[in-house]
C-alpha cells in the first residue's frame, strides 16, 4: 500500500474519529485500527495515532474552555490523580491478565448502557449540593480509577469520565465534556512524550492525520456545543454500542 493510498484510508476516518470523540469520547476505537488497516505496525500505530489525536483533543478542549465548559476545582485534582493512575495501572498491566477486564466490561456496559438511556435530565444536573472538599475528594478518586483503567486497558476512557462525572459529581453533560477532555488531553501529552522520545511516530502520515483530527474534534465539539443533550446522549450510546463490540470481537479472536 502506497503513502497516498494510506492517507485515502486514514484522513476520512480520522477527521470521523476526532468528531465522534469530541462528542462522546472513544475515538481511538475508530482511529486506532485505522493505522492497523493501512498497514502501520503496533508501535508506530500507537505513535502515530496519539500523536494526532493529542492534536486533535487541543482544540477540542480549547472550544470548551473557551466556551467555559469546564469545572477546574474538579480538573485539576483529576488530572493529577489520572497521571498517578494511568502510572499504576500500566504497572497493573504487566501482572493482571486483562481478559478479566474485558469480562467485566461486557457484562456492565450494557447496564452502563441502559443507565444512560433512561436518565432524560443528564443535561440539567447540578453539584450545588457538593462543597468544594467534596469534589476535590471524589474528583481525586475519579481521575485516579478512570487513569488506572486508562493505563491498564484505555478504550472508552473519555466516556467513563464523562458518565462518571455526571453521575457522581452531578455535572451537566457539557461540563462533564469539558473535565473529560482537560484529563484526557493531560494524560495523552505525557503518554505522547513517551512515543517521541522512543522514534514511534510516522510524521509524514501523522502530519496529515493530524490536520484531519484537528478539523474533526473542531466540528465535533462545536456540534455538541450547540446541540448539547441532543446529540450528546445518542452518541455516548453509539460509543458504548462501538466499545461493546470489540470487547466481544477481542475474546473471540484472542
Amino acid at each position: 500500500m502506497d503513502y497516498y493510498q494510506q492517507l485515502l484510508i486514514i484522513c476520512p476516518l480520522i477527521f470521523l474519529s476526532g468528531f465522534i470523540d469530541s462528542i462522546a469520547g472513544g475515538g481511538g476505537l475508530i482511529s486506532l485500527p485505522t493505522y492497523h488497516i493501512a498497514g502501520f505496525s503496533a508501535h508506530f500505530a500507537l505513535g502515530t495515532n496519539k500523536f494526532a489525536s493529542s492534536i486533535g483533543t487541543i482544540f477540542s478542549t480549547m472550544r470548551f474552555v473557551k466556551n467555559k465548559n469546564y469545572n477546574l476545582t474538579s480538573a485539576i485534582p483529576s488530572i493529577l490523580f489520572a497521571l498517578i493512575g494511568a502510572a499504576i495501572g500500566a504497572k497493573i498491566a504487566v501482572y493482571l491478565d486483562v481478559v478479566v477486564l474485558r469480562y467485566v466490561l461486557i457484562f456492565s456496559i450494557p447496564v452502563i448502557a441502559g443507565i444512560v438511556y433512561k436518565k432524560k435530565n443528564l443535561e440539567r444536573r447540578t453539584t450545588k449540593n457538593l462543597s468544594k472538599v467534596k469534589i476535590v475528594v471524589y474528583s481525586s478518586v475519579i481521575g485516579l480509577v478512570i487513569g488506572g483503567y486508562d493505563g491498564f486497558f484505555g478504550p472508552g476512557t473519555g466516556t467513563f469520565l464523562i458518565l462518571i462525572y455526571t453521575s457522581v459529581l452531578g455535572f451537566d453533560l457539557l461540563t462533564s465534556m469539558g473535565n473529560a477532555k482537560l484529563v484526557n488531553l493531560a494524560s495523552n501529552l505525557a503518554s505522547l512524550a513517551v512515543f517521541i522520545v522512543e522514534g514511534k511516530i510516522l510524521y509524514m502520515i501523522g502530519i496529515p492525520a493530524a490536520f484531519c483530527a484537528i478539523a474533526g474534534h473542531y466540528f465535533g465539539s462545536g456540534f455538541a456545543i450547540k446541540k448539547g443533550q441532543t446529540i450528546i446522549r445518542p452518541m455516548l450510546l453509539v460509543v458504548l454500542a462501538l466499545l461493546l463490540a470489540k470487547l466481544i470481537a477481542d475474546v473471540f479472536t484472542t
